[in-house]
C-alpha cells in the first residue's frame, strides 16, 4: 500500500483580488445607501428608506467579507492543519444573518405604516432620478462581483453579489411603488416595502444554502466524474471510495485506487504522484488529493 499527500500552496494573489473587489464595492454601496436613504427620508418614502437600509447592510456585508477573507488567507498552523479557508464561508453566513436583520427592519417599518395608515411618500421626478441612477450602479456592481466570484471561486464574493443583486431587485420594486403612488395609490409604498422584505429573505436563503453546503461537507465533484477521469490514467485498474469536500475554491479529494498486485512500492508511489498531478490539472479548484493504493486481487477494502 502506498499513500501520498500533496497540498497546493496558498495563492496570495487570489486573496488580494477578492479584497480589492470588496473595498471597491463597499465604497459604491455607501454612496448608493446615502443617496437612497437621504432622499427617502426627505420625501417620506418608506420603500426608498427601506432600500437605503438594505444598501447599508450591503456595506456591512462588504466589511464582514473583508475581515473574513483576511482570516481565510492565513496559512495552516498547528491548530488548523487544513488551513483557515472556511472563515470565508463563515463570513458569507454572517452576511446571511445581516440580510435577515435587514429584512426585519424593512418589514417592521412597512408594517407600522400599514397599521397606522401613515402614507407620507411624496413622489417627484427627482425620486425616479435617484432610484434609476442607484439601480444602474447596483446592476453594474452585481455583474462585476459575480464575474470575479466565478473567476476566483469565492463564496464570499458570490454571497455579496447576491446581496447586491437583491438590492437591485428591491430598487426595481421601489420604482414601481413610486409610480403607483404618483398614480394616486399611496398604500403601494409600504406594500412594496413588504415585497422588499420578501426579496431580502429569498437572498438570505440562497446565501445560507451555499454556505451550509461547504460546512456540511457536501460533495463538490460528482463521484462518477472523478472515477471516469482516474480510470483513464495508465496503471489504474479500478477506483472506488471516492470522496470530495471543501469550499468551491479549495476542494479536497480522497480515493482508493486498485493496481496490479505485482506493482512495486516504488512504482505505486510514482503512480499516486501522477494521479495527484493529473487530478489537480483536470479540476483546478482541487487543493489536496489523498490516494490510497490497493492491490487488485479481489479483496475489497
Amino acid at each position: 500500500m502506498a499513500v501520498s499527500l500533496t497540498t497546493k500552496s496558498p495563492v496570495s494573489v487570489r486573496t488580494a483580488s477578492i479584497r480589492r473587489v470588496l473595498w471597491a464595492v463597499l465604497f459604491l454601496n455607501l454612496l448608493v445607501a446615502a443617496a437612497k436613504f437621504a432622499y427617502g427620508t426627505i420625501s417620506g418614502s418608506a420603500s426608498m428608506q427601506a432600500d437605503g437600509i438594505h444598501s447599508v447592510f450591503d456595506s456591512a456585508g462588504n466589511v464582514v467579507g473583508i475581515v473574513g477573507i483576511a482570516l481565510a488567507s492565513r496559512p495552516a498552523d498547528a491548530t488548523h492543519p487544513y488551513g483557515h479557508a472556511k472563515f470565508e464561508t463563515y463570513a458569507s453566513l454572517i452576511i446571511g444573518l445581516l440580510l435577515l436583520l435587514a429584512a426585519f427592519e424593512v418589514g417592521a417599518a412597512a408594517f407600522s405604516k400599514l397599521v397606522n395608515q401613515s402614507f407620507t411618500a411624496q413622489v417627484t421626478p427627482l425620486s425616479f432620478v435617484v432610484m434609476v441612477s442607484t439601480l444602474g450602479v447596483n446592476l453594474a456592481v452585481t455583474r462585476y462581483e459575480r464575474s470575479c466570484a466565478r473567476r476566483l471561486a469565492s463564496e464570499v464574493l458570490r454571497a455579496d453579489a447576491s446581496h447586491t443583486l437583491s438590492d437591485a431587485l428591491v430598487s426595481v420594486g421601489v420604482i414601481i411603488g413610486l409610480a403607483l403612488v404618483a398614480l394616486g395609490i399611496p398604500v403601494a409604498d409600504p406594500l412594496v416595502a413588504l415585497l422588499v422584505m420578501c426579496a431580502i429573505l429569498a437572498t438570505a436563503y440562497d446565501v445560507f444554502r451555499r454556505g451550509l453546503a461547504t460546512l456540511s461537507d457536501r460533495a463538490r465533484i460528482p463521484e462518477d466524474e472523478v472515477r471516469s477521469f482516474v480510470l483513464g490514467i495508465e496503471g489504474v485498474q479500478e477506483a472506488h471510495h471516492i470522496r470530495t469536500r471543501g469550499s468551491e475554491s479549495e476542494i479536497y479529494i480522497d480515493l482508493h485506487v486498485l493496481v496490479s498486485p505485482e506493482m512495486t512500492v516504488s512504482a505505486a508511489h510514482s503512480l499516486s504522484d501522477a494521479i495527484e498531478e493529473q487530478v489537480r490539472a483536470r479540476f483546478p479548484s482541487v487543493c489536496e488529493v489523498l490516494v490510497h493504493i490497493e492491490p487488485h486481487d479481489g479483496h475489497v477494502d
